[in-house]
């Protein structure tokens, strides 16, 4: 039987999550060394200027791909550099193309 909380004050556990849902966590973030598999950047548009947030991924080392900007929804080239324990060292945005 699914556990369920009796009221406002008594809230989900882990383990009650993981009897609701089934779901198990992909990855534990904060752990030691870097940022982990993922971490986030701020990002500066090339095109208009604004800055956002948002996620990339450390696993392999140094990366390069095409991302939308959130805000004009122009394409931005980031490429970002890592350290031995995938730490983000460097990030630049450029336009695409």
């Amino acid at each position: 039987m699914q556990r369920r909380p009796t009221d406002d004050r008594d809230p989900l556990d882990e383990q009650a999550i993981t009897d609701l849902y089934g779901l198990e966590p992909v990855v534990e973030l904060g752990g030691a060394g870097g940022q982990g598999p993922t971490g986030f950047a701020t990002v500066h548009c090339p095109y208009c200027g604004e800055t956002f947030e948002t996620a990339v991924d450390l696993s392999a080392g140094p990366f390069s791909y095409v991302e939308d900007c959130q805000v004009c929804c122009q394409p931005i080239e980031l490429a970002g550099e890592t350290d031995e324990d995938g730490a983000l060292l460097r990030l630049t945005a450029s336009r695409s193309g």
